[in-house]
């Protein structure tokens, strides 16, 4: 197996007592540490009206990012393209790429990041049309970014270019939890990033499934596959395992949606009074974690990579305090990187 390649998807959580301002002066700090590190790409999700998360504007945060990092890839993990115009999407991109030429990934999801309260807010009257010609935004997207076929001439747009006119573009991603964003990617040539994080079932065979259908397309003309996974890393089992308890209840939380509680403390998981059931789901939503201390999360690591048949991971680490977060990452570099 070839040397395994690292990235950060960073959420920008809120970690308890932590408030938005915070998560976001986190980010830009994670950013500079892991731009230290060696790590590949840092990518920032985009969610909506989630009171734990602080990143709803990818597009200003990577602004932010690149502006304090100096050589590793930056991007969205995802911007949500059926809420936006795709010329709006590519003028964003447009501006990033000439600001930081050659650092920039365009992640593009299909999801709400959101409840439907907050795409109705974003997208009017616009939601379900824009849902419906997702393909078709794709292609104009890769149109407005010169990467693709221009706008025929029967388009009404037809002869719109994206400014500003820079000379390179973005590399774009696909991002999906089902086999249906694995086939978008493979049939407009973009790459495929599998969110293991939110489904830890039916990765591995979506992007052997990518791979296999592959072909050259109007985003991208090589096959380029990642899986992101959440990470605990830390010193010993131990300390990994405390700080997985709270993203454990944290998930449960969110399945029965409880949307709006601050972050659990690992003191509160250790003492929640979990129901069969809900031991249950605990053990099930373990399958999007790698939990441990450095030996184990390497042994495991390489066995995800393995699985997936990639050397690139994207990592996802929600750590109660931050001072662990950053020595996570450390830990992961010590590992994978130096």
């Amino acid at each position: 197996m070839k040397k395994l390649k690292l990235g950060v998807l960073d959420q920008s959580p809120l970690g308890p007592g932590e408030d938005a301002s915070r998560a976001l002066r986190n980010t830009l700090a994670l950013a500079r540490v892991a731009d230290r590190l060696g790590f590949a790409r840092y990518w920032v999700s985009e969610h909506h009206n989630a009171a734990g998360l602080a990143g709803s504007s990818p597009e200003v945060l990577i602004s932010a990012i690149g502006a304090n990092t100096s050589r590793i890839r930056i991007g969205s993990g995802g911007v949500l393209l059926p809420h936006y115009s795709p010329y709006k999407v590519a003028e964003n991109f447009r501006v990033l790429e000439g600001l930081f030429p050659g650092r920039v990934d365009l992640g593009i999801g299909r999801a709400p990041g959101g409840m439907p309260l907050t795409s109705q807010a974003l997208r009017g009257e616009q939601a379900k049309a824009n849902e419906a010609r997702f393909e078709e935004m794709l292609k104009e997207l890769a149109a407005y970014l010169e990467i693709g076929e221009p706008l025929p001439p029967e388009h009404p747009l037809s002869g719109l270019k994206a400014t500003p006119g820079v000379r390179t573009a973005p590399e774009i991603w696909l991002l999906g939890s089902s086999g249906y964003s694995a086939a978008l990617a493979s049939h407009f040539g973009a790459g495929f990033a599998f969110a293991h994080f939110i489904n830890g079932a039916g990765g591995q065979g979506a992007v052997r499934d990518y791979r296999s259908h592959f072909r050259p397309g109007p985003l991208g003309k090589r096959s380029r596959a990642t899986a992101c996974v959440f990470v605990f890393c830390a010193d010993s089992d131990a300390i990994a395992e405390r700080e997985a308890a709270a993203m454990d209840l944290r998930l449960l939380r969110h399945e029965r949606g409880e949307y709006g509680l601050p972050y659990p403390t690992p003191e509160e998981a250790l003492v929640y009074p979990y129901s069969e059931w809900e031991r249950e789901r605990v053990r099930d939503n373990r399958n999007r974690m790698i939990v441990g201390g450095p030996e184990t999360v390497k042994r495991r690591l390489e066995q995800f990579a393995d699985g997936y048949g990639t050397n690139e991971v994207m990592v996802a680490s929600m750590m109660s305090d931050f001072r662990l977060r950053v020595r996570g990452y450390e830990l992961l570099s010590e590992l994978f990187i130096r």
